[in-house]
């Protein structure tokens, strides 16, 4: 089904999106009423000075440089950074109530341990010696591998002194979560040899061809793809929308393509099929840079005509035929994919077959095409000195199976770990460390997670709330919240160039709370020996003015250091692979050649409906931090009722279920099931239904328990055979009246 933006249906269905992305709701922050109207606990700023501290948000990976508006002491208002090359002054409805995190009741104000099933307060000296000698006792033992760290990114200061702790302590279990940047950069390496971070220039593009992604979801940096989108439609772009539901972006795209679930690289590899066969590929580029249309790449191409790829995605023909010819004929065409907001690392298939159409059309590090944006490296610390427990500790496989023979390219694959620690008698982890990120409700299998945490000894967050993940830890030592310390911010998702934002405090922290970084840095001294001898500095603050060295004062006056000059390399310096061209397969690259769709877990005769997650920019789906009060109350209906959430469902699917409008339903997986009621809507496809993610809170949360369902708690896990990252897109399911 292809549906152009002039049709009644894209119309009216989304006009709510248009709604959303005004700034209508927005300019409520401007009325500082609304904060002690419904949630006194944020009081109104008495009168006083007003200043403001340029910082950048954290709250997600994307970036983006801040203004914080004050009276006297207090935060009365985010916005975004003008001139900051990222979000250029805009910024999306999470950093907009940033300070509702900052002055929220459910901040953790002080370091807890558990006892017998209760919080306790505890000293932070305490804490870290209580760590020290636990820690201390399991090299003793010869089991330093058996510590992990879990983080929300692997870039940056904060990350960097993790992994160097767990290196000199002796274990290789380091992980970040899960997301589509997963298989993006496994598709750079093994086309292009380079270990880089992929970005998107989108605002000089003329034809964005999106499998999936969401770029007024929240996809890659919401604050920098609202502005690149807005530049592409200015100049007279076009962007097309493949995914199976009407999504916001789908309806603000030129056509939205409804396409079977799961499918999205077969379709590219149709695409493919066309631009080659009708020799519409860029020759300069294919013929001089590329390891060749190879005998080996035409064999994987011949199994996708036109008439076999409608058959696999449910797309026609001729719509694929038109869509190729269109896309090799733009000026500057660019494909991307990655579900929503990326939360899903997804299949490698499909992001080496979307990957390939770029290829084809020669937009690799051009202007308005994919770049590969060099990985940052400006930390440069003293080489560790590790003792013969660390080395040990360092040649134990890691848990995950990441890096192995079977997953030899793989960073991490944080997914397998609860089934790896439930299949055990005894935990392979003694203690986990988890920092900015919330494990347990952002992994698929919830219930599986939560087993796998109260398996394992010692679980200690850094979190600044009590979410799902301090919920189930053994011990809390909360973190500043972000508008209260320093912290680099290395690199944008989905930016084009390299860029390091500087986040500032904007006030001094409320609570007996400390920096992450700090914290390490002391229990690592308290280790003493060559742990502590690796970490030379007295506190994170002076480690971090070391680390940028002369990129600290630009930082600190104008929040942000960008490479201006960065132009990539000419086509002839670009690919480190073997044969110092891009190369369509090789023999790393043997999925291609034996393409198939993930199947989604769960048997169609028990399960008739396939089930899909969507995002919302009101909404955080990764659950770190959870969705602030305003977003919750600025929520449509149509996602969430009360505290019900509404499953979207094609009419003609409700028809033959008896399913009506409104109506309570149980939604039930092969992983769970939930209460939920009815929304239909023609904006999906007929068989599929889908629900919000970042509802389905169970912390203690107010704001956010009780509301929804939380997908995760639905959904499993699905190895990809090609990298071993999780590549589920979604689970069957079934629907009957409640």
């Amino acid at each position: 089904m292809k549906v152009d933006r002039r049709s009644f249906l894209a119309f009216a269905l989304g006009g709510a999106a248009g709604t959303a992305l005004s700034p209508i709701p927005w300019k409520l922050m401007d009325d500082v009423a609304i904060w002690s109207q419904n949630w006194p606990w944020t009081p109104i700023p008495p009168k006083g000075e007003i200043s403001r501290v340029s910082s950048a948000c954290t709250l997600c990976p994307g970036g983006c440089g801040i203004s914080v508006k004050k009276v006297d002491e207090r935060v009365i208002k985010i916005e975004g950074l003008e001139g900051h090359p990222v979000n250029e002054g805009g910024l999306c409805p999470l950093g907009n109530s940033a300070a509702q995190l900052l002055y929220g009741p459910t901040r953790i104000q002080t370091p807890l341990k558990k006892v017998n099933g209760r919080w306790q307060k505890i000293q932070w000296q305490d804490a870290i010696t209580e760590l020290a000698a636990q820690l201390r006792q399991l090299r003793a033992d010869g089991s330093a591998h058996t510590v992990g760290w879990v983080a929300g990114s692997d870039r940056g200061t904060v990350p960097a002194l993790f992994n160097r702790f767990l290196n000199v302590y002796g274990s290789p279990n380091f992980w970040r979560m899960p997301s589509i940047w997963d298989s993006y950069e496994l598709s750079l390496y093994l086309m292009q040899g380079t270990r880089s971070m992929a970005g998107f220039d989108i605002a000089n593009a003329n034809f964005v061809l999106s499998f999936g992604s969401g770029l007024i979801e929240g996809w890659g940096s919401p604050g920098y793809m609202f502005q690149a989108k807005s530049k592409l439609r200015k100049a007279g772009g076009r962007m097309d929308q493949i995914e199976p539901r009407l999504s916001k972006t789908a309806a603000k795209a030129d056509h939205w393509i409804s396409i079977n679930p799961g499918t999205e690289g077969a379709l590219a590899l149709g695409l493919a099929h066309v631009i080659i066969k009708e020799q519409l590929y860029n020759q300069n580029f294919v013929n001089g840079y590329t390891a060749g249309l190879s005998k080996r790449f035409q064999q994987v191409i011949e199994g996708f005509p036109p008439e076999i790829a409608s058959k696999i995605t449910g797309i026609s023909a001729g719509t694929i035929l038109t869509l190729a010819r269109d896309f090799a004929a733009a000026r500057s065409p660019l494909a991307i994919c990655g579900q929503g907001q990326g939360h899903l690392s997804g299949s490698l298939q499909t992001f080496l077959a979307v990957h390939t159409l770029n290829a084809l059309v020669g937009n690799i590090n051009q202007p308005g095409g994919i770049w590969a944006v060099p990985e940052p490296d400006y930390i440069e610390w003293p080489e560790l000195e590790m003792d013969a427990v660390a080395a040990k500790g360092l040649q134990q496989p890691r848990i995950d199976g990441a890096g192995t023979y079977r997953h030899p390219n793989a960073r991490y694959l944080l997914h397998r770990l609860p089934e790896v620690v439930n299949a055990s008698a005894e935990s392979p982890l003694q203690v986990l460390f988890i920092a900015d990120a919330n494990p347990a409700y952002a992994l698929p299998d919830t219930a599986a997670v939560a087993k796998a945490f109260e398996k394992i000894p010692t679980v200690v967050s850094f979190s600044s709330y009590m979410d799902e993940t301090s919920a189930l830890a053994d011990m809390i030592l909360p973190n500043h919240m972000f508008l209260e310390r320093y912290q680099d911010v290395a690199a944008a998702s989905g930016f084009p160039k390299p860029v390091i934002s500087l986040a500032q405090p904007a006030v001094e922290p409320r609570y007996n709370t400390r920096h992450v970084g700090d914290v390490v840095i002391q229990l690592a001294k308290e280790l003493g020996h060559t742990i502590g001898a690796a970490f030379e500095w007295d506190d994170y603050n002076s480690c971090l003015e070391q680390t940028l060295g002369d990129r600290w004062d630009g930082l600190i006056e104008n929040g942000y250091w960008v490479d201006d000059a960065f132009s990539g390399t000419q086509w002839a310096d670009t690919f480190e692979t073997d044969s110092a061209k891009f190369e369509f397969t090789n023999n790393d690259i043997r999925t291609l050649a034996a393409y198939e769709t993930v199947k989604p877990e769960g048997d169609e005769a028990g399960y008739p409906l396939l089930l899909v997650p969507y995002d919302s920019m009101r909404l955080n789906g990764d659950g770190q931090p959870g969705t602030p009060p305003f977003m919750i109350k600025a929520l449509e209906d149509t996602i969430l009722k009360g505290n019900d959430v509404l499953v979207e469902i094609n009419p003609a699917t409700a028809k033959q279920l008896g399913l009506s409008e409104g109506r309570p339903a149980t939604l039930a997986s092969p992983r769970g099931s939930a209460r939920v009621r009815i929304r239909l809507t023609q904006g999906i496809m007929p068989g599929v239904i889908a629900i919000p993610r970042g509802l389905g809170h169970t912390a203690d949360n107010p704001f956010l328990a009780g509301k929804g369902v939380n997908y995760n708690q639905l959904s499993g896990p699905v190895d990809d055979p090609a990298s071993g990252h999780n590549a589920a897109w979604g689970i069957r399911s079934k629907l009957t009246k409640a």
